[in-house]
């Protein structure tokens, strides 16, 4: 296995991930706070389509946009955190070339996913608030099912690119991945070969997915404040922008950790390679732990209903 990562290969069978480079010898303690934030998100991901699925008052599009949130953050976490855990703690640095690109195409295809779902998201607190008469007519079970299919596809034909221009590329450098998992440029900068068409192309999706979204987030907030201020009483402003506040603080976690990590693995070769790995596994691990806390502890509905259960078992 020494001998393979010099050796010249057009088609690497492995690939080989360091881990967070330049922090081998601190892999097991980084793994104690990695391990408790994806226990988190994965338990609290799961209690969210639980509780909603249980309740038949929550069968609504805010809820089903929250469970489509729920299962994109079980998907991104599961992504990258067991073969990172088992990284720290067996050692268990190969990956196989298909699996790598596989797990490139879910971890980049779920993000544009998620980003996504805010939108839809941002849309449903829009028309709550705007135009609140004609919610249940505007949004119903199957505008809600389309807008879903439609995320989904978008993230899928989107990134789809990705793994198909990165199986053709020659690879006789090295097959060692200075990463924890098999992101996009981290992988295609091992290429013998001018990767000005991964590089672009890669560049134009994060550009148009974060522009789109983030301006029609803006739109959509903008006219919910509009609504907002219109109110008559402070109590009535304030009660109705709190609707919205669980669903500002989910974007907030999600799209500053994604742009920060974009634009300094991209644009500035001063940061830290170990940094940039540390802050790249937390974007993809923050806003899942996050976001079923958010919704559970300002979501008056989830809160009660949780509260409820575990009332309920005790009695």
């Amino acid at each position: 296995m020494s001998d393979s990562n010099t050796t010249d290969f057009t088609n690497p069978s492995t690939f080989i991930l360091l881990g967070i480079p330049g922090l081998e010898t601190a892999h097991i303690w980084l793994s104690i706070p990695f391990c408790t934030m994806y226990i988190i998100a994965v338990l609290g991901n799961f209690t969210i389509l639980f509780i909603v699925k249980v309740e038949p008052s929550l069968h609504g599009p805010m809820y089903y946009f929250l469970c489509m949130l729920a299962i994109t953050d079980l998907v991104l976490s599961t992504s990258t955190l067991p073969k990172m855990l088992s990284i720290f703690w067996f050692n268990s640095r190969e990956i196989d070339f298909s699996a790598c690109l596989t797990q490139m195409y879910f971890i980049h295809s779920f993000s544009v996913v998620e980003s996504g779902i805010f939108v839809a998201m941002a849309l449903d607190r829009y028309v709550a608030i705007c135009h609140p008469l004609r919610h249940s007519t505007i949004l119903t079970n199957t505008v809600v099912a389309k807008i879903g299919l439609a995320v989904v596809l978008r993230g899928s034909i989107l990134v789809l690119p990705y793994p198909f221009l990165a199986r053709g590329w020659p690879y006789c450098r090295t097959n060692i991945i200075p990463h924890s998992y098999c992101e996009h440029i981290a992988v295609v900068k091992l290429a013998c070969a001018i990767i000005r068409i991964s590089s672009y192309y890669g560049l134009f999706v994060a550009m148009l997915v974060t522009g789109l979204d983030v301006f029609f987030v803006t739109m959509s907030y903008t006219q919910i404040l509009r609504a907002i201020f219109s109110l008559p009483t402070k109590d009535a402003r304030l009660k109705t922008f709190g609707t919205c506040s669980s669903h500002l603080c989910a974007i907030l976690a999600f799209y500053i950790p994604a742009l920060f990590s974009f634009l300094t693995h991209r644009f500035d070769h001063n940061v830290p390679l170990h940094f940039h790995v540390i802050f790249a596994n937390l974007y993809l691990l923050v806003p899942p732990m996050l976001n079923p806390i958010i919704y559970g502890v300002r979501n008056k509905e989830i809160r009660g209903r949780l509260l409820h259960l575990f009332t309920h078992k005790r009695t």
